[in-house]
């Protein structure tokens, strides 16, 4: 979970907050991380497709492979 936590607080967090948004950890359960937008992330459409796969592809690539990112 810190390695989650930092790839998103360094990498992910601030282009989110440069666009008025964020996000909040909910859960970790085995490979399935649940992550829940904040501010204008929350009602952006492509936030939910787009920046969901952005988000897990890297993920995947520094942290877990098998790591699923859902948004709750």
């Amino acid at each position: 979970m810190e390695a989650i936590e930092m790839v998103i607080a360094e990498q992910i967090m601030p282009y989110l907050q440069g666009d008025g948004g964020g996000l909040q950890i909910k859960a970790l359960i085995d490979t399935q991380l649940m992550i829940r937008y904040e501010g204008s992330c929350g009602t952006c459409p492509s936030a939910i497709a787009g920046t969901l796969k952005g988000i897990e592809n890297l993920l995947r690539s520094q942290v877990d492979p098998d790591l699923t990112v859902i948004a709750v």
